[in-house]
C-alpha cells in the first residue's frame, strides 16, 4: 500500500477523457512519488518510491520472455483494470517499485516515468553520435526525448509549432517551424495524429521513424511509401526506470517545476498550460 505525495497529469490522461480509452472505468493517473505504508518487505515501509506502469501475469510467452509490458492480460495502473494514483491511496506490487534517493526531491522524482518512456527510445533504436536525429513536436514529451536524444551526441532538430516553446530547446538543439531538410532517424512526439504524416516527410530513405504520440481517433496512412522507401516504424511505449531515476539524480536532464493543485481541483489541472501540473496531498495550499 502506497501513501501517494505527488501525482502528475499525462497527456494519456487528457487523452482518455477524449476517447483514447472509450470502455475506461476507474481511477486515473501513472505518474507518481509516494510513500509505501504497508509491504511484504519491512524495509521499503516509510521509504519514498515511484512505480511502473504495467502488471503482468508472470505465465504468459510475454512474460516468461521479458516483455512483461505486452502481457496479454496485463493490467496498467490508471488506464486498464487497475485504478490509478489520482487518489490519496493505491496499492502495486512490489516488484514495479523504485526507490527514490534521498538526494532527489518528490517534485524531481515525479518525471520519472515520462523520462523513462524518453529512455525507451535508446533502447529499441541504435542512436550513433553521427545521426541526423528530429524530434517533431514541442512539448512535455518531445522536451524529454530531446534532452535524452542530446547526451548522444546525435545532431539534434526539433520541429514543432510555437516559437515560444521551442525556445527551451535551444540550448541543446537547432529548432524549426519548417520542414528544411531530411533525418535519419525521425521521433514523433505530437500526441497528434498529423505527427506521423510529417514524420513521413521528413524522414530519409531506409531511415527510422519513431511512434511515441499515443491519440484518439485513426490516421489515414499511405502504407506503400513506407515499403517503397525502406524506413523502418517502431512503436514505443513505457521505458527503465533506474536509468531514468539516475539521470535525474545526476541531474543530466532538468524540467520546468511542476504546478501542483489540490486534487479537487483537478479541472484546473487538466486546463493547465504549464510544462506539467498534477496533485499534492501533502500540502493543502499547494497550488505554486
Amino acid at each position: 500500500m502506497i501513501k501517494i505525495r505527488i501525482a502528475a497529469v499525462c497527456n494519456t490522461d487528457k487523452e482518455v477523457l477524449r476517447g483514447y480509452k472509450p470502455d475506461f472505468n476507474g481511477i486515473m493517473g501513472h505518474e507518481f512519488v509516494g510513500e509505501v505504508i504497508k509491504s511484504g518487505r519491512p524495509e521499503l515501509v516509510g521509504r519514498r518510491v515511484v512505480g511502473e506502469l504495467n502488471a503482468g501475469c508472470g505465465h504468459c510467452l510475454y512474460c516468461r520472455t521479458g516483455r512483461r509490458g505486452h502481457c496479454d492480460s496485463r493490467r496498467v495502473i490508471g488506464l486498464a483494470g487497475k485504478d490509478g494514483c489520482f487518489a490519496e491511496y493505491m496499492t502495486l506490487e512490489t516488484g514495479l517499485l523504485h526507490e527514490v534517493p534521498d538526494t532527489l526531491r518528490d517534485e524531481e522524482a515525479v518525471f520519472t516515468e515520462p523520462l523513462a518512456a524518453a529512455l525507451e527510445i535508446p533502447t529499441q533504436v541504435h542512436l550513433k553520435p553521427s545521426d541526423s536525429v528530429a524530434v517533431i513536436g514541442d512539448g512535455r514529451l518531445a522536451f524529454m526525448i530531446a534532452q535524452v536524444i542530446a547526451l548522444t551526441g546525435a545532431d539534434l532538430t526539433v520541429i514543432g509549432r510555437h516559437e515560444e516553446k521551442l525556445k527551451q530547446f535551444s540550448g541543446f538543439a537547432h529548432v524549426t517551424t519548417d520542414l528544411p531538410d531530411t533525418y535519419e532517424v525521425v521521433i514523433d512526439a505530437t500526441g497528434s495524429p498529423t505527427g506521423i504524416l510529417t514524420a513521413q516527410k521528413v524522414v530519409r530513405h531506409k531511415g527510422t521513424i519513431v511512434l511515441k504520440s499515443t491519440y484518439a481517433g485513426d490516421t489515414k496512412v499511405n502504407m506503400s511509401d513506407f515499403v517503397v522507401n525502406e524506413v523502418t516504424i517502431t512503436g514505443s511505449r513505457c521505458g527503465p526506470f533506474a536509468p531514468a531515476l539516475n539521470l535525474l539524480s545526476k541531474h543530466y536532464v532538468q524540467f520546468p517545476p511542476i504546478q501542483l493543485y489540490d486534487l479537487t481541483d483537478y479541472g484546473q489541472a487538466f486546463q493547465s498550460k504549464a510544462f506539467k501540473a498534477g496533485f499534492s496531498f501533502t500540502d493543502k495550499n499547494c497550488r505554486t
